[in-house]
């Protein structure tokens, strides 16, 4: 068994800023890691790239966003934000539409970078 007490905790969000509180409790995972002293990095995937799109609005109903969060993580040193470089260009998007910098990850790279993380998160 390889010891993980050095090992960055990784959160993984999966999912568009609306229409759930998936990215949101994901956010707050990662902000709660980074108070207990933990090394946070953030990796979004699949629509979860959305939620780094510059301009964003509140959803429908008036559903909060969640760059007020984003523009917390630089307070907690959540500085390390990967985002899956197929999903940017699934969806048009492109690290320069991005409201954070980011950089991009590749599919085939991502097993190596879970091996690198300990605990890890998925929401």
């Amino acid at each position: 068994m390889s010891d993980t007490t050095n090992h960055p905790m990784l959160v993984v969000l999966r999912h568009a800023p609306h229409g759930s509180s998936w990215l949101r409790e994901g956010l707050d995972v990662a902000l709660v890691g980074a108070a207990l002293g933990k090394t946070v990095n953030l990796l979004f995937l699949g629509d979860g790239v959305l939620a780094l799109r510059s301009g964003q609005q509140h959803g429908p109903l008036g559903q909060k966003g969640t760059h007020p969060t984003l523009d917390m993580l630089e307070m907690y040193d959540i500085d390390t934000l990967l985002v899956d470089s197929e999903a940017l260009t699934q969806r048009g998007l492109t690290v320069a539409d991005l409201q954070l910098p980011a950089s991009p990850v590749e599919a085939v790279s991502l097993p190596e970078l879970f091996a690198q993380h300990s605990p890890i998160y998925s929401f």
